[in-house]
């Protein structure tokens, strides 16, 4: 068992491993080029305007391309998706220009790719951005939408997927 004031790093991941997220696959296209991850950490801010936020990692420099382009799409991924979670993941190996093999893909209104068969797709146009620590938060004006079929949730929890 953990002492009370114990955060170190690791300490904080751990528990963090108990925290459950939707998974998602935030992508962007535009003059800096193609670009996509998976990520957990995203969540609405408001809906008027509709905004949501999007966690990046900053200290990966592959990850600039969403500040330059100014946009992303937030594909929430459903429970038949975790391969192209994973792909996106990195852990593979899996080349970055290879990933978006992995799902079929459209554009909404940013020119950010958007995943057909997503659970829903938040297409964004980048209003705001702020580093803290080793992440970025990118705020995001919804100016796409689409809701896909009602289908079970992919989730992520003590460092697994799971359907809820």
């Amino acid at each position: 068992m953990l002492k009370i004031n114990d955060i170190g790093p690791q300490a904080y991941r751990d528990a963090m491993a108990h925290f459950a997220g939707h998974v998602h696959v935030v992508t962007t296209d535009g003059p800096a080029g193609k670009r996509g991850a998976t990520v957990i950490a995203a969540c609405s801010v408001s809906d008027t305007p509709p905004t949501v936020l999007v966690c990046l990692n900053r200290e990966n420099p592959k990850n600039e391309p969403f500040i330059r382009n100014g946009n992303f799409a937030l594909n929430t991924l459903a429970s038949d998706q975790e391969a192209l979670s994973v792909g996106f993941s990195g852990i593979t190996g899996l080349p970055p220009e290879e990933r978006f093999a992995l799902g079929e893909w459209d554009v909404i209104s940013t020119g950010a790719p958007t995943l057909k068969g997503a659970l829903a797709v938040f297409d964004c146009e980048i209003i705001d951005s702020k580093d803290l620590a080793t992440h970025r938060v990118l705020f995001g004006k919804v100016t796409g939408l689409r809701i896909g079929d009602n289908l079970r949730p992919l989730i992520y929890h003590n460092r697994d997927y799971h359907v809820l």
